[in-house]
């Protein structure tokens, strides 16, 4: 289609001409692609998304479609959330043996709909059923994958900002996938903004808690080193009720924060304590992951690093991770964390 010169009006009705045609034809493309795709299933709903299983009637396999919710003008730029804009972009940009991938996306009306490698379950569910035996080695192979997937985010000036247990998935080759970015965001300007308002409460660094603005690395990792505790205890380890309640269960725990008034000074209970077979590299691994000043945490590299890891037993291979997805609870529905207890039990680390 010919152009005409941009200062004559004519230039400009063929221009907005020629736009309005790619626009409507990449759409027609969008829509398109939606026959591509054969729901199976409803598997869950989130707070921007539903979640479906569904075939891929070109590649003959099973995927997961996120199909976003559309807010209103005012919450949404041209109809989708800002979150789904940004978990969109972000994942177009990366690509990682640990992090899910983004295989397409298509819309439907005034949808938009992602389409992921369908995953057999989360770290969540194997935490939470206490018929699958998590053993030491299975925990660091997981906490590998885990680390491995955030420092390739951290490397490219990404910090994921909701890390926790739900947002890990596993398929069943045993890999796990670090998901659900829609909070996720570039790093490392000094004079860039953040909200405080991140990271699901009982993973929430003391920093965030306390309405930090500024922040780097140290939010996803103090969140790994909770997922950390929660796989060897089978139960969050600050599992607080509100802010305030967090940072007194993390004081409980640990000792009194820094500058943190408390009418009733708490010692801290050890890692030992809590951990009661841990050994020292794991101890050390747990607390420098966990550390107040977001300036000592480990960083993924350093975690990686840690004799914890190469010291026996060794992290099993992903193969026995698969095999931890045959039992039975974890084909199945998804059950409410909140009503699991370890019942006082410890795991022998």
């Amino acid at each position: 289609l010919p152009i005409a010169n941009n200062k004559c009006r004519g230039g400009y009705f063929l221009r907005s001409v020629f736009y309005i045609i790619c626009d409507s034809f990449a759409l027609f493309l969008l829509m398109e692609k939606k026959k591509r795709y054969e729901k199976i299933q409803h598997l869950g709903e989130g707070q921007f998304a539903n979640v479906y299983k569904a075939k891929d009637l070109a590649e003959n396999k099973i995927v997961a479609i996120k199909k976003i919710k559309v807010g209103s003008r005012g919450e949404a730029k041209d109809g989708i959330n800002r979150t789904a804009l940004r978990e969109i972009k972000l994942l177009t940009e990366l690509s990682h043996p640990n992090i899910v991938p983004l295989l397409d996306i298509f819309g439907h009306h005034s949808s938009i709909s992602l389409v992921f490698d369908y995953m057999a379950t989360d770290l969540e569910r194997i935490i939470k059923d206490t018929n699958v035996l998590l053993l030491p080695y299975h925990v660091k192979n997981v906490m590998i994958q885990t680390l491995k997937g955030v420092q390739y985010l951290h490397a490219n000036w990404i910090l994921h900002r909701d890390l926790k247990p739900s947002n890990l998935l596993v398929n069943d080759e045993g890999i796990v996938k670090l998901a659900d970015f829609g909070l996720a965001r570039p790093f490392g300007s000094p004079n860039r903004i953040y909200t405080s308002q991140v990271v699901t409460r009982w993973y929430r660094c003391p920093e965030l808690l306390f309405g930090a603005k500024y922040y780097g690395v140290g939010v996803d990792m103090w969140a790994v080193g909770c997922i950390f505790a929660e796989m060897l205890l089978r139960t969050p380890l600050f599992p607080g009720e509100s802010d305030l309640d967090q940072l007194r269960k993390i004081a409980d725990h640990m000792r009194n924060l820094p500058d943190f008034v408390s009418m009733n000074p708490s010692p801290g209970i050890p890692l030992q304590q809590i951990f009661t077979t841990a050994d020292n590299d794991l101890l050390m691994l747990l607390s420098s992951l966990l550390k107040y000043d977001p300036l000592k945490r480990y960083d993924s590299e350093q975690a990686l690093q840690s004799d914890y890891f190469s010291k026996k037993p060794y992290p099993c291979a992903n193969v026995e991770i698969a095999q931890l997805l045959q039992q039975p609870l974890l084909t199945g529905k998804k059950r409410h964390c909140e009503n699991v207890t370890t019942g006082g039990k410890r795991l022998r680390l």
